[in-house]
């Protein structure tokens, strides 16, 4: 358990953070989840309108540290191919 002060706030902080970082990932993954539905309901057009929203929730995961960069980057490489395999 913490003892200083300085701790105890920091585990505050820690707690305040842990809550958006986890609100930002469930972001994360029903994007990415209703993008693939729509592509596996044979709805392309449907799933062309969602990258964008798909793009924005990885792109903010990106920059506050909740994934990686490599990651964000091979998330949407692979949710443009999955969209151009179904168009053809």
């Amino acid at each position: 358990m913490a003892i200083t002060s300085s701790a105890k706030k920091a585990i505050r902080a820690a707690a305040r953070k842990h809550v958006f970082n986890l609100r930002r990932k469930d972001t994360l993954r029903d994007t990415t989840k209703s993008l693939t539905k729509a592509l596996v309901a044979k709805d392309v057009a449907g799933a062309e309108k969602m990258l964008s929203a798909a793009y924005k929730a990885i792109d903010k995961a990106k920059k506050r540290g909740v994934i990686k960069g490599n990651t964000a980057d091979r998330k949407k490489s692979r949710l443009a191919l999955a969209i151009k395999r179904a168009k053809a």
